[in-house]
Formats: C-alpha cells, structure tokens, sequence
C-alpha cells in the first residue's frame, strides 16, 4: 500500500509541477506576441498548452481526494502535511523552472507562431515539433535570462507595484485553492465532500482578482508595447516581477494552507 501511495504523491507532484509551469509561461507568450506582432495566434497557441494545464489540474483534486480517503481509512491522516507542503513546493519549483525558461521558450514560441502564421495548422505545426528539426530548433532556443534585466531589478522604476500585489494574492489562494479544501476534509472527514466542493469559491476569488485586474492591465501594457508607447524591456522588467510575485504567492501558500483549510472546515459545518 505504500508503494501505492507513494507513486500517487509522486503523480500529484507531477501534475502540480505542470500545472504552475504553464502558467508561468504564459508570459512567454506574451513576449513572443509581441515579436512576431502575432498576437492573436501567440494566445491561440498557448491555448494548446493551457488544455494540459486544466487536463492535470482536474486529475489532481482526485488523486489528492484518494489519498486523503485511504489516509483516513487507515488512520494515517496526521501525517499528511508533509504531502501537502511537498505538493506545494513544487508549486515553487515550477514556477522558478517556467521562469529561467522564458527566455527561452519565448523564443521557440516565436517561432512557433511564425510557423502556424505560414501554414495556418494546428496538426502540422504539432507534428513538426517531434521532427528531429523541431528538437535542434529547441536546443538553438536555448537561452538564459538577461543579466541586465535581472540587475535593473534593484532599481524598479515605474514598476505597477499595486497590480503586482495583486498578482501575488491571487497566486497565493490559486495555489492553496484546492489543496486546502482537501485538507479541510481531514480535519472534518464527516465534511470532507462538503468541503472539498468548497475550493471552487477560494479559486473564484483568484481567478476575479487575475482576470479582473491582473490581466486587463497586462494586455494593455502588451498593446501598449506593440504601438511604441512603453519599452519592450520595461515591459519584460514587468514579466520578471510578476514571475517573483507568483513564486513569493507559491511560497505564501505555505503559510495559508492550515488556516484556509480550517476556514473551509468552519464553513462546511455552518453550511
């Protein structure tokens, strides 16, 4: 049954790494957006990959669900917040991997959206990646992040310091969304489906403050870039911040995990 166990933690490690690793390159594709001019199809593509992005965030919730249920089951319940805290930081992780690969993936993306712009398929683009010129292509994408950019982060001019706030808050409660949830089931297992249907109101409130005051103004600083009126570095000095706010919300998740999942507990009993 360990083995078992094991190998569910491991697959809920994968998936969590997946999940946050998408997200964060989605600024890839803002960038890639913004150098080909194609923004349009740069968002289309990333569609592709925001499709595995939800594909592992709806197998997560149940393979998380079962280990609790077998946890409970075998009264082993108590130790499963080392799980949690491990799910969670590879939250972290993949958010610090999808940032050091911007650079890179904002490159291969560029190409990418070039490539669907001449042929227009979504089928012969995918099957050029597995040729073995989409894989050199990849490994001549390769690239590290700037180290002037990294250095003109200590000096963070006219850097939208609100809307980062915000960024990192909704990552935060994103990130602890569903895992806290599942978590409150432990602590009230007569309630833990009652609770767990709760994590859609924790993520509804992430995914107002993210699509409501985060992305808006993302895109209209991507726009704005495209007419000429801000920077292209500027504009990647932004991507950086957000990249540190949503791995500082991974890391804040840690802290919120016990208190959003006794809230949750509260409110599946008051229901």
């Amino acid at each position: 049954m360990s083995d078992i166990l094991d190998f569910q933690l491991l697959v809920i490690i994968a998936l969590t790494f997946v999940i946050h690793l998408i997200g964060t390159l989605a600024y890839a594709f803002r960038i890639a957006g913004i150098r080909t001019g194609h923004i349009a199809i740069a968002f289309s593509l990333f569609n592709v990959l925001v499709l595995v992005s939800r594909l592992s965030n709806s197998l997560q919730a149940p393979f998380m669900a079962k280990r609790v249920e077998t946890a409970i089951s075998a009264q082993a319940a108590s130790g499963l917040i080392v799980d949690f805290s491990l799910i969670l930081a590879s939250a972290s992780v993949a958010t610090v991997v999808g940032g050091l690969l911007i650079p890179s993936f904002q490159r291969y993306s560029s190409n990418a959206v070039r490539s669907f712009h001449r042929t227009r398929s979504m089928p012969r683009l995918l099957l050029r990646t597995l040729t073995p010129r989409g894989a050199s292509l990849a490994m001549h994408s390769l690239a590290l992040p700037s180290h002037r950019n990294l250095v003109q982060l200590a000096r963070p001019k006219n850097i939208p310091f609100a809307m980062i706030a915000m960024n990192f808050l909704a990552s935060a409660l994103w990130t602890v969304g569903v895992l806290a949830s599942i978590y409150a089931g432990i602590l009230e297992p007569e309630f833990r489906v009652t609770a767990s249907s709760l994590s859609s109101m924790i993520n509804g409130i992430a995914t107002i403050m993210m699509f409501i005051l985060v992305d808006p103004y993302l895109s209209g600083m991507t726009d704005d870039v495209v007419s000429g009126r801000v920077s292209d570095g500027h504009f990647r000095r932004v991507i950086t911040w957000l990249v540190i706010s949503r791995l500082c919300g991974t890391l804040a998740a840690q802290l919120l995990l016990l208190p959003a999942a006794h809230a949750i507990a509260w409110m599946a009993r008051a229901l």
